[in-house]
């Protein structure tokens, strides 16, 4: 049975949970949907003139997975969080795979240092997906382009549509057939099995090496009719300079930072707000890309820094 909380113009539902553990909603804010994983979230024929910073979008729990659909005209967002940094986008019908880490643990080939696993979709296999139309890799490094995910992965669908970061060149050459690789501010297009299309535009990322060294990727999804941009980026890193002239309906963004000593892993908070601000976003969903069943001895050394709740009391003048 289903417990719906909506608010239009959002409305969503939660992944089909194949773990025991009771989901929970959490209470809905003026800004932002916050659900806890796994769940899917969509905006149900979403128009831009009904947007705004007051409307609610509340979380769903339910046992069934969610389909979205459009209507003749109009865009539909159906976002499915698979915990960590991996996401399914429907997309009017454009299915997108992010980040998928959904073959084995975490580990970053050093399991003795790092080793983390999902809390709720201990038991998801690749079979379980729907056909996607396009793999999307934000980073180079392992959270965001997993091998153990992407080696079976490009065994079922070799000539599979992949849009990714230069860096991650060595590591998807080798596996996929159809691989377009985009600097900031270029673009691509995704069109699915009916027709719709979606525009998919890099911005620049985190740095991971040294300063030389070219930027990971964000994204501005564009939807099919033009009507909502998505902007995503797993670290809450960006160029001010490259995303004042943009723009976002809604933004995707860990809020909570992520800490080793003298080095942040993940932003948050602050960077958040001026996040939303700067690509003047109508709702935020927020990522806790850190809330992993995590053991060894980084695991023990990260810290986080910033609640929810801190972040909700920081955002109060967007509204």
């Amino acid at each position: 049975m289903a417990v719906y909380c909506n608010s239009a113009p959002f409305s969503c539902k939660a992944w089909r949970n194949r773990d025991p553990t009771p989901l929970s909603a959490l209470l809905p804010t003026r800004l932002f949907s916050l659900l806890q994983p796994p769940f899917s979230f969509h905006p149900d024929r979403l128009k831009l003139s009904t947007c705004r910073w007051d409307k609610v979008a509340s979380a769903v729990v339910s046992e069934e997975s969610a389909v979205g659909s459009s209507s003749s005209g109009t865009d539909v967002f159906n976002l499915t969080y698979l915990e960590g940094n991996s996401w399914l986008w429907d997309i009017s019908g454009v299915r997108v795979l992010v980040d998928p880490i959904l073959v084995g643990n975490l580990d970053f080939g050093i399991p003795w240092l790092y080793d983390a696993a999902k809390k709720f979709l201990k038991n998801f296999e690749l079979t379980d997906l729907p056909q996607v139309d396009c793999l999307l890799i934000t980073q180079s490094l392992d959270d965001h382009c997993h091998l153990k995910t992407l080696k079976p992965l490009s065994e079922m669908s070799p000539n599979l549509r992949v849009i990714a970061t230069p860096n991650a060149k060595s590591l998807l050459d080798p596996l996929f057939r159809n691989v377009t690789y985009l600097e900031p501010g270029q673009e691509s297009e995704v069109e699915a099995a009916n027709g719709s299309k979606v525009r998919i535009q890099a911005t620049a990322g985190p740095v991971l090496g040294p300063p030389w060294q070219r930027p990971e990727n964000g994204y501005l999804v564009i939807s099919p009719q033009g009507q909502l941009t998505l902007y995503y980026e797993p670290h809450c890193v960006y160029d001010k300079d490259f995303l004042q002239k943009e723009h976002a309906d809604i933004v995707i963004t860990p809020v909570i930072k992520q800490l080793l000593p003298n080095f942040t892993l993940v932003s948050g908070q602050e960077d958040a707000v001026q996040l939303a601000k700067l690509l003047h976003a109508k709702f935020i969903v927020p990522m806790k890309n850190g809330d992993l069943d995590s053991k060894g001895f980084l695991a023990s050394i990260v810290q986080g820094e910033g609640t929810i709740e801190s972040f909700k009391v920081n955002s109060l003048p967007l509204s």
